[in-house]
């Protein structure tokens, strides 16, 4: 069966059935207060502090943001889901009561947001709004609340009982089998020989459904604790660890982390250094990876006044994989009407860069929808919080999982493979393996 037929095949969950819009206002006014409290009396993960259901996650190295409870939210879709959902926070926040006693990012109101990654996309983009976040920063930490139209309660923050494990697991085959993923590979790599594209991210699935009803709290544990420096996350059902940060907007000063090529690590620290050396010099991963630069660069440009782009990239070890990855800073220009781009107006222009899409961007976007044979909700869309102030910090949301609203015991995994002219399916099968296995252990598996 080629791509193009089991797209086809595919039809009810490529074709675009999306309601128009959004939602496009918050409740008005927020009532936000900020306290300080002593950083000592938390536990050092703070996914403890976590409800069994509906929490919210950003974390790296124990510091970040956790939050329960749900005041507002936005509910988007199509081309314009960013727009809408920007506009829908800037004139929450402009209306907003806000008393903060700490002042650093992530303090006052906040909103974790998560986007479709295609606007075509079934999947809901959402902004939601907290009624506790918990952040720790350094030393420093802190609890807001948050209410609508009346000053909120005190809150004091208590570890919850802790998750059940999900029992075995049974994994089965998404969107596409292995093989037929393989053929569809094979076929990007004929249609970037044919001179069609640089570059396609084909992305695949994989449904597990464990024995025991799902408590996300089990997985988030586990992901912060095998891969402390990635961004783990949850936002409405989306759950992973992702190693990219699409950007951290920071008082003027914008921060992205790029990453492309990749080769699986071997578990043995003399054989992972040679393979280390092997993707820095490798021409495939170099081009994957200039291509992913490139394309975030440009889209940066209109909205900074310098940018700082490394000439080459560094080999970044996680526990499963190696990435080539480059930081890339710039700062904002002031001098728009408005002043600077908030985080998630950035995130919006940034999206999808070549690393989770491909080069051109609109020729792989188009190649993903005829040959990916799925939608990927969420997946490899923004993923993050934004604050009243604008900044923020958005990743992508890689090494994830979506969980089922309608069944506790399923969720979809994904990973997404960049396919330049000397790819190989079997070894594009592989990596997409290896990308899969955070979140396979993250359920007790391995």
């Amino acid at each position: 069966m080629s791509p193009d037929l089991r797209a086809a095949r595919a039809g009810d969950d490529a074709t675009p059935h999306t309601p128009a819009g959004t939602a496009a206002t918050l409740p008005q006014p927020l009532v936000a207060r900020t306290v300080r409290v002593d950083a000592d009396t938390l536990p050092d993960d703070l996914t403890a502090l976590l409800p069994a259901e509906g929490g919210l996650s950003w974390l790296r190295r124990g510091d970040g943001l956790v939050a329960w409870g749900e005041v507002a939210r936005t509910t988007s879709y199509g081309p314009d889901r960013f727009a809408l959902a920007e506009a829908a926070w800037r004139t929450a926040a402009a209306h907003a009561v806000v008393r903060d006693e700490v002042r650093v990012p992530g303090t006052g109101p906040v909103a974790f947001g998560s986007f479709a990654f295609a606007a075509g996309s079934r999947a809901a983009s959402t902004l939601v709004v907290p009624a506790v976040v918990v952040g720790r920063r350094g030393g420093t930490a802190w609890v807001t609340t948050i209410d609508v139209g009346a000053a909120p309660g005190t809150v004091r923050p208590r570890p919850q009982a802790p998750a059940a494990a999900p029992g075995p697991v049974r994994y089965t085959d998404g969107a596409l089998a292995s093989e037929d993923w393989q053929e569809a590979v094979a076929q990007a790599v004929e249609r970037i020989r044919a001179g069609e594209l640089d570059k396609v991210v084909l992305a695949r699935d994989v449904v597990a459904r464990t024995t025991e009803p799902l408590d996300q709290r089990w997985v988030l544990r586990r992901l912060a604790a095998d891969y402390p420096s990635c961004w783990t996350f949850a936002v409405d059902g989306i759950v992973g660890a992702t190693p990219e940060l699409l950007l951290r907007s920071e008082k003027g000063l914008v921060t992205s982390r790029v990453l492309a090529g990749t080769i699986r690590r071997t578990g043995d620290d003399a054989a992972d250094l040679t393979r280390a050396a092997t993707l820095a010099h490798s021409s495939k991963d170099l081009e994957e990876h200039e291509y992913a630069v490139e394309s975030l660069t440009h889209a940066l440009e209109p909205f900074c006044s310098s940018a700082n782009v490394p000439e080459t990239p560094y080999v970044l070890h996680l526990p499963n994989v190696l990435h080539l990855a480059t930081d890339v800073t710039a700062v904002l220009r002031t001098d728009g009407e408005d002043g600077p781009p908030s985080s998630l107006a950035l995130a919006a222009a940034l999206h999808p860069t070549a690393a989770v899409a491909g080069t051109p961007t609109a020729a792989a976007c188009e190649l993903i929808d005829r040959i990916e044979g799925m939608d990927r909700g969420r997946y490899a869309g923004p993923v993050g919080w934004v604050g009243t102030d604008g900044d923020g910090e958005w990743g992508i949301a890689l090494r994830s999982a979506e969980l089922d609203p309608d069944d506790p015991h399923r969720l979809r995994l994904f990973a997404g493979c960049g396919i330049v002219a000397a790819s190989e399916p079997a070894a594009e099968l592989a990596e997409s393996e290896a990308k899969l296995e955070p979140m396979r252990h993250a359920l007790g598996d391995g």
